[in-house]
């Protein structure tokens, strides 16, 4: 077992390549679009899910590729792990997504520091992200009790859908939530709508939580 810096590293980098890959995709993709909304969604769901399986697969056996705070908290709900190891991750993945963030507006030529305009609330919205995180969350669940080979394709297929079938677009995450507040491109969300999408996927891990118990339950 690594040790815990290394596996630290690990949720660090691989959630900055994960922004990196989501919002660098996301301004491709609408940039060569022309604009075309469709367009942009096709590369950023593609180009999304084509990373997360890459991520997953090699730096799994590191950290678990976790990547996602929520994801995180389920498995220390679960014991898997003591709190330090949690928040360590968890720091780790907050300041990996945002450095993911401003990596990707150096690459393209753009302003460092940004604030996005782009709205995304609404009752609807809240319920979707609510679900995406439940899917997403039980997805891993399941996948490593009875397809732990395939977890890292499993992952990402559902990410790759996710960003179809869900008015959020499946966002998921905490730490990405925040990170593309600070991106005002295709794949931005206003800071004041963060509130609304982290309190949907925190009450998702809550909801997750009690289902583990009761089936553990003989």
């Amino acid at each position: 077992m690594p040790s815990l810096r290394v596996q630290v590293l690990a949720e660090y980098f691989g959630t900055l390549l994960l922004l990196a890959i989501v919002a660098g995709s996301g301004h491709m993709g609408e940039t060569l679009g022309a604009g075309n909304a469709a367009v942009a969604l096709l590369g950023n769901s593609i180009a999304t899910g084509a990373g997360l399986l890459v991520l997953i697969t090699l730096l799994g056996p590191i950290s678990g590729a976790h990547f996602n705070p929520v994801v995180t908290l389920m498995f220390w709900v679960q014991k898997e792990y003591g709190i330090q190891k949690a928040l360590s991750f968890i720091a780790a993945q907050f300041t990996g997504a945002i450095s993911g963030i401003w990596l990707t507006h150096f690459m393209f030529g753009l302003e460092i520091l940004q604030s996005s305009s782009k709205q995304r609330t609404g009752p609807g919205i809240w319920l979707s992200e609510f679900v995406s995180t439940l899917i997403l969350l039980g997805v891993i669940y399941l996948a490593i009790r009875v397809a732990k080979d395939k977890v890292a394709l499993l992952v990402a297929m559902v990410v790759t859908s996710g960003y179809w079938f869900t008015s959020s677009t499946f966002f998921s995450n905490p730490a990405v939530t925040v990170a593309r507040s600070l991106s005002n491109t295709f794949v931005g969300i206003s800071p004041v709508d963060i509130p609304g999408f982290i309190l949907a996927q925190l009450a998702a891990v809550v909801l997750m939580g009690f289902v583990i118990s009761a089936f553990k339950k003989p």
